[in-house]
């Protein structure tokens, strides 16, 4: 039978997310930016190896204001080929551990779905779990996040990166993306998992019409009571709809950020930390009177 929208379930609201690094009020959007510890992910300007530039990437977002770093050592991108879990790590651990030393204080979250790969960042103080796979691909990984009682980031997606986009089709996206998450955070729920973000997983698995279907009906999401991301940065659905490429997409980015803000979303996932700052402050002079002259 047909799981209709008013039969997906409502949970308590959770505006506070409990990290190592202290707690983090979620009454004001938030910006995490993007790090990733990769040769292939689809942005050039956010690949970064070299260890003193990945702490100098995350030193100029803390200036402009991020409020999570998300590091990530292995690429999402449509068509991308899996690491092995090894490569990873290696990818992963010592940038990790350069950044919590050079910023004691600053938000970690980690991108990745292997456990083996959690087990390691756990250790090393990390602040937020954010999974792609919404806990599919690992049958461990969901337990490992319970216990280690961190934020985690639920998101959808349809198939893997390296397939996703091939021809994705829904008869009803959002009914298929809310109907998804609803089933997660009740698995999530019952096996500890308290604080936690919800994704839609915009470009993962979903076609050009369905990524604009989403964001429309962004609001939709505020269902769950849970704080939402949205993952909109320079991505296909404004390159391919502009013709352009990801380097010149940050203006489309910006004018979908404002969308998202205004349809609810609570976290901006983004490779441009200032320009997200500045996006979610005009926002909020949309939301309240200023005395400013």
């Amino acid at each position: 039978m047909k799981k209709r929208l008013t039969d997906i379930s409502v949970k308590t609201p959770n505006t506070i997310l409990r990290g190592k690094s202290g707690l983090m009020h979620m009454n004001s959007p938030k910006v995490m930016g993007v790090v990733n510890l990769t040769p292939d992910s689809f942005f050039v300007g956010s690949r970064v190896m070299e260890m003193t530039k990945v702490v100098d990437l995350v030193g100029q977002m803390i200036d402009d204001g991020v409020d999570i770093v998300d590091l990530g050592g292995m690429s999402s991108r449509p068509g991308a080929e899996e690491p092995s879990v090894s490569e990873e790590i290696d990818r992963i651990l010592s940038p990790l551990m350069a950044v919590r030393s050079a910023f004691p204080e600053v938000w970690i979250s980690v991108d990745t779905y292997r456990s083996r790969v959690l087990k390691e960042c756990i250790n090393l103080r990390i602040d937020v779990v954010n999974d792609i796979s919404g806990g599919t691909l690992d049958e461990d990984f969901l337990p490992l996040v319970a216990k280690s009682k961190l934020p985690y980031v639920l998101m959808h997606m349809q198939g893997v990166p390296e397939n996703m986009q091939d021809n994705p089709t829904y008869d009803d996206v959002m009914l298929r993306v809310l109907g998804f998450l609803d089933e997660r955070i009740r698995y999530c729920r019952k096996i500890g998992i308290e604080d936690m973000i919800i994704d839609p997983g915009f470009g993962f698995g979903k076609s050009l019409d369905d990524n604009y279907t989403m964001l429309r009906q962004l609001s939709s999401f505020k269902m769950f009571d849970l704080p939402v991301l949205a993952g909109l940065s320079r991505k296909s659905m404004i390159y391919k709809a502009l013709q352009i490429d990801p380097i010149d997409a940050l203006n489309g980015t910006t004018a979908l950020h404002m969308i998202a803000l205004m349809n609810g979303a609570n976290i901006l996932r983004v490779h441009d930390v200032k320009e997200a700052k500045q996006c979610i402050n005009l926002w909020q002079r949309l939301q309240f009177k200023t005395t400013d002259n």
